[in-house]
């Protein structure tokens, strides 16, 4: 069965407790971690006091790899990944998720895909890259990732999948699952609807359905498959009122309810028929 799970970030600024609170409440099946200047975020005994409260487990741990949180645990980057990794091992998560590196950060971008599986390795954390986006900035478009934004030209043995990003790319998320094949081990459950090429700024991070980004078909591929990873709602809801975050993330998970029971059902009456036969 794939794991519905909430990102903390989805109650941002609020604290990780939040988070567990509101992702129990909900009816998610787990949490991701999103390391942030949060202390509690950073803590393994805090998180797995957490999570034995509330019985969410953790299922992923996200790297302090944004823009806005590039001085969490210090300014080296590999260290970051390291520490992330041993926290995902402490609370019993398989997954990191990572972006790649700025290509500000030369140094870490030559190492990057080696450090990647040479941690994953250590640790027995998967390292899962992210697919991001060029930026837009005044209207221009600038590449700000090294060796890229596009998972399928880097190196690496496993991504994750963020619909929001693809949209923002101008990317097709179902044909970039199909694509990336085994190496897609973890899904941000989000959407989008404007790239950059139609002037698109914004990582809009929208409910599944009220973008363009073919989401349930992703959702159906995955079932398919017998797909082992999970599923994490990264929703923005920044500036929001409780009512409407909660709503927005209730939304989220009965899209995703929704459409992997349907295609689970769909799967076992297949199956069921080709016996018949």
């Amino acid at each position: 069965m794939i794991a519905i799970g909430m990102s903390t970030s989805c109650v941002y600024p609020h604290s990780v407790e939040s988070a567990f609170a509101t992702a129990a409440h909900l009816g998610f099946d787990g949490i991701e971690v999103m390391v942030s200047r949060d202390p509690g975020t950073q803590d393994a005994a805090a998180l797995l006091a957490l999570s034995a409260r509330h019985r969410l487990p953790v299922l992923s741990v996200h790297a302090p790899v944004l823009f806005f949180t590039q001085l969490v645990w210090g300014l080296d980057p590999l260290h970051k990944l390291e520490r992330a990794a041993l926290l995902a091992r402490d609370v019993g998560a398989p997954t990191v998720v990572v972006h790649p590196p700025f290509h500000w950060q030369r140094r870490y971008a030559r190492s990057f895909t080696t450090a990647i599986r040479s941690i994953a390795d250590r640790t027995g954390i998967e390292l899962a890259v992210e697919n991001m986006f060029p930026w837009n900035i005044g209207g221009r478009r600038r590449a700000v990732y090294s060796p890229g934004w596009d998972p399928l030209t880097i190196d690496c043995d496993a991504a994750t999948l963020d619909f929001s990003h693809a949209a923002l790319a101008g990317r097709d998320s179902l044909e970039l699952a199909l694509r990336l094949g085994e190496r897609l081990r973890h899904v941000h459950l989000c959407d989008g609807s404007r790239s950059v090429y139609e002037g698109g700024v914004l990582d809009e991070h929208l409910v599944p359905g009220d973008g363009r980004q073919p989401v349930a078909g992703v959702l159906r591929l995955l079932v398919r498959r017998g797909w082992k990873g999970s599923v994490v709602a990264e929703v923005a809801s920044h500036g929001r009122s409780r009512a409407e975050r909660d709503e927005r993330l209730a939304r989220t998970l009965s899209f995703a309810r929704e459409t992997l029971a349907a295609s689970s059902r769909r799967d076992d009456s297949q199956r069921s028929d080709r016996r018949v036969r």
